[in-house]
């Protein structure tokens, strides 16, 4: 339901799709390129309450509403951003969203509420991920927002995953008044949000200070403790808890199966994104240390997290970096929007380019990868042409470090340590439905990229809030 759908009646939709489009204002890539801070300039307030402007406030149910996998209402927050209203625009994201100043930051916008924005047909859309961080940011300087508890309970509920699936589960259990504690891994709360998301796109600051309000709610944090491996699920049963959501992601990354995979130099894409962007104080005890690079660096891969990759090693003083994928552009599965900031900030692409090994110089570490040329098939089953290699057309190039950015594989030992949770696809939890999110053992609920495969952190952090609303429906019923 839109706040204020009277006034909306009165509103000039033809004039307001034809005011100018200022797109977002990006640091200089010269500039930007040499540290590691937010690459978005910020909106102030007659930018915002102007492009706020521009939205024409389609009839329900709006079409940028239907996109938003929080369902967002889109309209009425940009009907009070336009009013000044910030902190009712910003009641509006918490009501549907527990993690809107980082989903309004990383949130493939083009893809989701501005990507179906009306105004795409003959006009630019209107900008409402960055509209939605304003809003949000002022609050934070203003007005902070605080986590009301809607009742007590007596009944504790362990988390295990500090992402956003188990940020926003541990945000609505805290809501409805139980006792959270959230075990991860990692010495920081977060989970992908510090340990992937590079701080250019997302500032830890903004995940600190969200972390921060679940804190003052009561949450509480145990880092460093590996569910499966430190303790186990029946353990946390007997420890008094009552549930158990498990927003674990999937943090194991792929593997090429190439000769020289081993090699010092080559690099896993996790391991090399945790030592380049993460402060050291919470870095883990085996990521110590910045990732040594030489020169010349190639990312292999063609997802969100090559360009994260891409950009990272610029910024830490490599002079030559390429990406290596096997298909062509138009298959690239990442972002359009990221790329093209890794190609204004310094990075070359080389397409329909397999590796097959990775070569050793005289110093034990990578010298070279030699690869094969490809073209493309017929489509597979999803549409996708096939990369088939060339035959012959083997050629090799110097290289002092490779990062492997391959995609993401679930972790299986909570599946192998917990009796009668049921797994598939070489470690994914299985769930009952994609409203509750139970799983096959009472009591245990689970969500995120660890239940779907890598997605988006709005749609863990959705699964997350569902799956804490059928806790507490469990709990109730004990």
């Amino acid at each position: 339901m839109q706040a204020v759908p009277g006034e909306y009646l009165e509103i000039d939709r033809k004039n307001r799709a034809n005011q100018p489009f200022h797109d977002l204002t990006l640091r200089p890539a010269d500039v930007r390129v040499c540290d590691f801070e937010d690459v978005v300039v910020e909106f102030d307030e007659d930018r915002a309450r102007v492009e706020a402007a521009r939205c024409i406030h389609c009839p329900d149910p709006a079409p940028c509403m239907v996109a938003c996998p929080t369902h967002n209402d889109i309209p009425s927050a940009m009907w009070l951003i336009e009013k000044g209203d910030y902190k009712g625009a910003s009641a509006i994201y918490h009501a549907t969203s527990s993690l809107p100043e980082i989903c309004g930051r990383v949130c493939p916008h083009e893809q989701l509420c501005q990507g179906s924005c009306v105004l795409n047909h003959q006009h630019q859309p209107v900008l409402t991920g960055q509209l939605e961080v304003y809003a949000l940011d002022w609050e934070r300087r203003n007005d902070p927002y605080v986590v009301e508890k809607e009742k007590e309970s007596h009944f504790k509920v362990a988390v295990v995953g500090a992402g956003p699936a188990g940020m926003a589960c541990a945000h609505v259990l805290l809501k409805k008044g139980h006792s959270v504690t959230v075990f991860d891994s990692k010495p920081a709360p977060g989970g992908l949000m510090v340990y992937g998301i590079p701080n250019f796109k997302l500032p830890k600051t903004v995940i600190d200070d969200k972390w921060d309000d679940l804190v003052k709610a009561g949450a509480k944090f145990s880092p460093n403790t590996y569910i499966g491996k430190d303790k186990t699920i029946d353990q946390l049963f007997a420890e008094g808890f009552s549930a158990v959501f498990l927003g674990v992601g999937t943090g194991i990354d792929a593997k090429m199966e190439i000769p020289g995979e081993d090699l010092p130099g080559v690099y896993e894409a996790t391991d090399f994104l945790i030592r380049g962007n993460v402060n050291a104080e919470n870095l883990p005890k085996d990521k110590a240390g910045k990732p040594p690079l030489g020169k010349r660096v190639a990312v292999i891969g063609g997802g969100d997290t090559a360009s994260d990759c891409l950009r990272t090693a610029l910024r830490l003083g490599a002079d030559e970096v390429t990406c290596l994928y096997r298909r062509t552009e138009n298959e690239m599965p990442g972002g359009k929007k990221d790329r093209q900031m890794a190609k204004d900030e310094g990075a070359k692409y080389r397409f329909l380019t397999q590796p097959v090994q990775f070569i050793a110089g005289q110093d034990g570490r990578l010298a070279a990868v030699e690869c094969i040329e490809m073209k493309l098939g017929e489509p597979d089953a999803k549409g996708r042409r096939k990369p088939v290699p060339v035959e012959g057309s083997n050629f090799s190039i110097a290289i002092d470090t490779a990062i492997k950015a391959l995609g993401y594989w679930p972790d299986p030992i909570i599946g192998k340590t917990t009796p009668d949770l049921e797994t598939h696809d070489w470690g994914l939890i299985t769930v009952t439905d994609r409203q509750t999110y139970k799983t096959t053992r009472p009591g245990v609920f689970a969500g995120g990229d660890g239940v779907t495969g890598p997605d988006l952190v709005v749609t863990a952090m959705v699964a997350g809030r569902k799956a804490a609303l059928a806790i507490d429906e469990y709990l109730a019923a004990l």
